[in-house]
């Protein structure tokens, strides 16, 4: 009882809850198959890339997009000032296991990053498409995380780049190659190896 009157004289509520993303399979086996099935190829051109072709943070309705639904999904204790204007919370970014409590000092990353995903098959979508891939809440492809590791990680892929905090190398292989057996992406020899490499650390 406290605690809401608090929060109501503070103007702030819990934000709605959003939608529950996919995550890695559980089935390390079923992962392993899905790397297997995914099509070799070298990168494809980046001519007419753009940020602007994979529109993002788009409108979810009830005055959040989707990097709300992001911070309300990952965070704990997430409130929010008005409708979506996120006021507080905690926040675990799994690149570097480090802990936030500012969602100004968090980025949300598009794990497979919106250029590695226009060489590899993006380019030749509509603009629809790749609407819906920069706004994928199904998938484990929005996760929140530090400013500082989103920029170092640019747009590489694992083999050029890692999260520092190896006990989630798992995971995100996993999240990778779910993420591009589902939208149908292709993965260079390099790419697939670092993969291999990365699911070898699951448990």
């Amino acid at each position: 009882m406290l605690c809401t009157l608090v929060l109501a004289l503070a103007g702030c509520k819990p934000l709605a809850a959003a939608p529950p993303a996919t995550s890695g399979s559980a089935d390390p086996t079923q992962v392993k198959q899905q790397l297997a099935e995914l099509v070799m190829g070298g990168p494809l051109s980046m001519a007419g890339y753009s940020r602007a072709r994979f529109p993002h943070w788009i409108d979810q309705g009830n005055g959040c997009n989707t990097r709300d639904l992001v911070l309300k999904r990952q965070g704990q204790g997430v409130l929010v000032n008005g409708t979506c204007k996120i006021t507080a919370g905690s926040w675990m970014s799994a690149y570097d296991a480090v802990t936030y409590t500012d969602p100004r000092k968090l980025d949300i990353d598009h794990l497979v990053p919106l250029a590695d995903a226009w060489r590899s098959g993006a380019r030749t979508w509509t603009d629809d498409q790749r609407q819906d891939f920069a706004n994928d809440l199904t998938r484990p492809q929005l996760i929140a995380v530090s400013l500082t590791q989103n920029r170092a990680k640019g747009d590489q892929d694992p083999s050029q780049w890692k999260p520092p905090n190896r006990d989630f190398w798992c995971q995100y292989a996993e999240d990778w190659v779910t993420v591009k057996y589902f939208w149908k992406l292709t993965v260079t020899v390099a790419e697939k190896a670092a993969l291999t490499d990365m699911l070898g650390t699951c448990a």
